[in-house]
């Protein structure tokens, strides 16, 4: 188990947890993947220094691969603070 997600992630460990997540932060245009600073950035970090302007759009992108690495896209799975993402 990967364990849960929170707001405290970086990045880094969010794509490590979850690698379905990268994907979807590659079509996102964040290159997160091998970045240096990626250990250190939380979702806001990223989005904030990428100008993410459809950062709702990206947020619910990565909620969805999540679940799907769970093995589920039932939202009662999710864990509580995701849904804040």
């Amino acid at each position: 188990m990967p364990g849960r997600y929170h707001d405290d992630l970086s990045m880094d460990e969010i794509m490590r947890r979850w690698p379905e997540t990268i994907r979807t932060i590659l079509d996102h245009g964040l290159l997160c993947v091998g970045c240096p600073i990626a250990p250190f950035h939380t979702v806001d970090d990223a989005v904030r220094e990428h100008g993410i302007v459809g950062h709702v759009d990206f947020r619910a992108d990565l909620r969805a691969a999540i679940a799907r690495s769970a093995g589920t896209n039932r939202r009662r799975d999710l864990p509580g603070s995701l849904s804040a993402l």
